[in-house]
């Protein structure tokens, strides 16, 4: 094994459990010790994890650690909230994605529903004949990079800085072009849903800009693993009575949807 793919399988194992010891790590990638400790001290100068007495821990707190170290986990149930929260997107709409595990996932969902050829032609009223089937408004790289091979669905970048986590872009660059754009939905990935203080992100440059992006909608849409229910982050997006929809896993708890029917929010669990 390359020390690449070894660093890839540290932070994968980083990223799931949120701590990785030498030994278990050594077993796990059938190396020596000697050679896991040193892979750790390397990742350890390039600020992705925080080394510890017998191993490692992610570098301050797991949210931190890039996103494609995170992709892996509740990849499963990630997906089919992806697919439900595709079908609620109308052909011709405006779509607003945020950056994420989550919301990267939708993005394929629709590039699969959209950009295949089943699902053609824009159905609002006034849209323009052979227009694009979709337009995607998003502050994340990553998404913006994978859907602008896709001919069918019209790209928009913000524009902004770049947060090397999670690929989003951030600042007034960014709010300057959500000030001026009209969406017709927006699918917001969350890092906390709390009954009482609403959806929450752990950054707060990332907050502001997907509130900025839940204002300019028509509809707003959570996209959420049950392991984000209940928990709380440090920023807030915004509250339960600017969601419209929050489509999650059947790992939520009865009450947990109880409160949030209570507070007019359509819960879809898959």
């Amino acid at each position: 094994m390359s020390k690449h793919e070894r660093w890839n399988t540290l932070l994968e194992l980083l990223a799931t459990s949120g701590k990785v010891e030498v030994e278990e790590a050594a077993t796990a990638l059938d190396v020596s010790a000697a050679t896991i400790r040193r892979d750790l001290d390397e990742l350890a100068e390039q600020q992705l994890l925080m080394r510890t007495r017998g191993g490692a821990v992610a570098h301050g707190v797991s949210h931190e650690l890039p996103l494609r170290y995170k992709s892996k986990r509740h990849a499963p149930e990630k997906r089919r909230i992806a697919e439900a929260a595709a079908d609620l997107v109308a052909p011709g709409d405006v779509v607003g994605l945020n950056g994420g595990t989550t919301t990267t996932e939708v993005a394929r969902a629709l590039a699969l529903r959209f950009a295949s050829g089943r699902v053609v032609a824009p159905a609002s009223p006034g849209a323009a004949s052979g227009g694009p089937a979709l337009t995607v408004v998003t502050n994340a790289l990553n998404i913006a990079g994978e859907l602008a091979v896709r001919r069918q669905i019209k790209i928009v970048a913000t524009g902004g800085v770049a947060r090397p986590q999670t690929y989003e872009l951030v600042g007034p660059l960014t709010a300057g072009v959500l000030g001026e754009v009209v969406l017709d939905v927006v699918v917001l990935g969350v890092d906390g849903v709390d009954p009482a203080l609403g959806v929450m992100a752990h950054q707060e440059d990332e907050a502001n800009i997907s509130r900025l992006f839940a204002e300019r909608a028509s509809r707003v849409v959570v996209v959420t693993d049950s392991s984000k229910m209940g928990r709380r982050a440090f920023a807030r997006i915004c509250g339960l009575d600017r969601i419209d929809v929050l489509v999650t896993d059947t790992g939520i708890a009865p009450e947990t949807v109880a409160q949030l029917t209570e507070a007019g929010v359509k819960v879809i669990t898959v």
